[in-house]
């Protein structure tokens, strides 16, 4: 694989001075590391922004108001594309060769590639499986790319819808609802937990549901989708929940889940061991029961379940690498930062108000307010800063925030 993972772990391997390659099917086209969904919606995002702030200071009325779904999607081919050639940049300047083609495992230490020329193989001491990820299969959502779209097909809607469902109110499903609401969709958003973000601090999470809500996102938590037709005749989807309601749209966005691209690397066949939930196994080491394979990223999941984060996949691999020639290194998943990419976004990094009442652990809340400032409210920014600390000691146990540039200011927490 030659996503975040895959690059960094090559890299990491190319620095201990041993031969590396790196397979990839995408280095031709959409370049590897193309991460077309997470592009997509980093660049509607970064449209919505750039339009809301036009909003503020010229006025409803002003020209050039709308975005255009066509328009962002002409942009992402030649954002992938100049983003491979980097990383391919890279890797070449460390001697790392790329191999285009899709991997089988023949045995531990073969790999047979198959290229447009045909198939070849590769032989080596150590693997690093470090593949990603693509929409899961829903079994009551069907999706036709016309008023059903996935995580990966955002851009390719036609236009704003005026009511979408998302379906999936996790990392994904959350951003893209605080997104489309603010160019004026109405939104309604469906899982079948029965509370947001689990692993976010709570106060967090009950500040952006009022928001979103106030914005005119709806909410059903703890119901399943059972039945989802789409109507051309008349351009609608219907959707029938556990509960017995019925919604109608315009369209409707599946961001339910993601599953690995390991289907046909053949791991099964050589012992190594796959959890419940179609993960790779490993170690402490992320070292497989296989002893040569390895394996990091999206491949063996995150520490919080339902998260899919480039800066903890290459941290994954530079620890797998590292661990596979005899440097010994451990994570450290309590001092990772986290980010959601909403609008507002969120940043957060170590313990949550929930976590430290179950270990009963003596604390102490600090919160300081965007509107108390006078740049969030020339920016119409509003949010806070929340710091947990120890009442005794005063060591800083968690930080979290909730406003502009939160994904920013968060490593200065992480530092501390």
């Amino acid at each position: 694989g030659g996503g975040p993972a895959g690059q960094k772990g090559a890299l990491t391997a190319a620095t201990l001075r041993k031969k590396v390659a790196v397979v990839e099917r995408k280095w031709s086209g959409p370049g590897p590391s193309a991460q077309a969904g997470t592009i997509s919606s980093r660049l509607l995002r970064e449209a919505v922004l750039s339009l809301r702030a036009r909003r503020l200071f010229q006025g409803n009325d002003s020209t050039q108001q709308r975005i255009e779904m066509p328009d962002l999607a002409a942009r992402v081919p030649a954002i992938v594309n100049s983003h491979a050639a980097i990383l391919k940049s890279q890797l070449a300047g460390t001697d790392v060769e790329t191999l285009a083609g899709e991997a089988r495992f023949l045995d531990p230490r073969t790999v047979e590639i198959q290229t447009d020329k045909g198939p070849t193989r590769v032989i080596a001491e150590k693997f690093l499986v470090a593949v990603g990820t693509r929409p899961a299969a829903s079994q009551h959502v069907v999706i036709d790319g016309e008023r059903v779209f996935n995580s990966d097909q955002l851009l390719s809607m036609r236009r704003i819808p005026r009511h979408l469902i998302i379906v999936g109110a996790g990392l994904i499903g959350i951003e893209y609802a605080s997104m489309l609401v603010l160019l004026d969709a109405k939104i309604t958003l469906v899982d079948e937990r029965p509370a947001l973000l689990a692993f976010v601090d709570r106060q967090i999470v009950d500040a952006l549901v009022s928001h979103l809500t106030q914005l005119g996102v709806s909410f059903r938590l703890g119901v399943k989708v059972v039945e989802c037709k789409s109507n051309a005749a008349k351009d609608r989807v219907t959707v029938r929940l556990s509960n017995g309601e019925v919604l109608e749209a315009e369209s409707l966005l599946e961001v339910a889940g993601r599953q690995a691209n390991r289907d046909t690397l053949n791991l099964a066949s050589l012992g190594v061991c796959m959890r419940e939930d179609g993960k790779i196994e490993v170690n402490d080491e992320f070292q497989t029961a296989v002893p040569s394979i390895y394996a990091a990223g999206d491949a063996i999941g995150f520490p919080i379940e339902g998260l899919y984060y480039a800066s903890i996949s290459m941290e994954q691999a530079r620890l797998a690498v590292s661990n596979m020639y005899g440097f010994p290194a451990e994570s450290r998943p309590e001092v990772f930062p986290y980010a959601i990419y909403a609008i507002p976004e969120i940043a957060m990094v170590g313990e949550t108000e929930q976590t430290l009442q179950e270990g009963k652990v003596d604390y102490q809340t600090g919160i300081a307010r965007y509107e108390e400032l006078v740049q969030a409210q020339i920016s119409d920014e509003q949010g806070f800063l929340k710091l947990l600390f120890d009442t005794d000691s005063l060591k800083l146990l968690g930080i979290h925030i909730m406003g502009a540039r939160a994904a920013e200011v968060i490593h200065i927490g992480q530092a501390v």
